[in-house]
């Protein structure tokens, strides 16, 4: 690999996101328990998140937008102004969570640092993953932080350019087939793949990846021996 630059995703791949997610949801489905099954409640949520994200994007304050709206359809429109503030509240009480390192994550950038230009390409509202980048500690580390609306092609080529290198030299590190792997292959560049134990349905796909510039390991501290010699 003649790789210049690393790009690695944030939310479950330096720190832990979804699981607040997961909780966040249990606590939605309890309030309004009385309306509906929780299976039913999270189908709601989750055909509300989706059909929102054109104009939301991701992250936690379109996400507690959606809570609410989605709140409004399974009461029937019947949703009171005390129930609209524990959603807000649970927005609120995710906003304050405090930033959790994946293992292994910190020195992983210690070593690598040295011998490449190291980048954040994430996902999610620009004021909070900002927050959470200067609560993680890592800021230092990094060259450069892009914060996408969505990550494609086009995304990452406009990062390649930014970068000014060209994509075979780009090498990303995340958790998310969909969103860090094959758009990253489909421009040329390289992709490692760090799974997370919980993964949002929204970033699954089914399909295997089979593809020269694609590996893919258990814990990011196994990417060093691909990296460094």
């Amino acid at each position: 690999m003649n790789v210049k630059v690393i790009a690695f995703d944030a939310d479950d791949t330096l720190w832990v996101n979804e699981p607040y997610f997961r909780a966040t949801e249990e606590k939605f489905c309890s309030l309004f328990g009385e309306f509906l099954s929780q299976h039913d409640i999270e189908r709601e949520l989750l055909k509300t998140e989706i059909f929102n994200l054109p104009l939301y994007g991701y992250g936690i304050k379109g996400f507690t937008l959606s809570m609410i709206e989605a709140a409004m359809n399974i009461t029937a429109g019947k949703l009171s102004a005390e129930a609209v503030e524990k959603i807000l509240n649970l927005g609120k009480e995710m906003l304050n969570q405090p930033v959790e390192l994946l293992e292994g994550v910190e020195q992983v950038l210690q070593a690598l640092q040295p011998h490449y230009r190291l980048v954040v390409a994430t996902k999610g509202d620009l004021l909070d993953q900002e927050r959470k980048l200067k609560k993680s500690g890592l800021a230092h580390y990094f060259h450069h932080i892009e914060i996408m609306s969505e990550k494609d092609d086009a995304s990452y080529l406009k990062l390649v350019k930014h970068l000014d290198i060209q994509p075979q030299e780009l090498l990303m590190v995340g958790n998310s087939l969909k969103s860090d792997i094959l758009p990253v292959l489909q421009v040329g560049g390289h992709a490692i793949h760090v799974p997370y134990h919980i993964t949002w349905v929204h970033e699954t796909v089914e399909s295997q990846v089979e593809h020269a510039n694609f590996k893919s390991v258990e814990h990011i501290q196994q990417i060093m021996p691909y990296l460094l010699n």
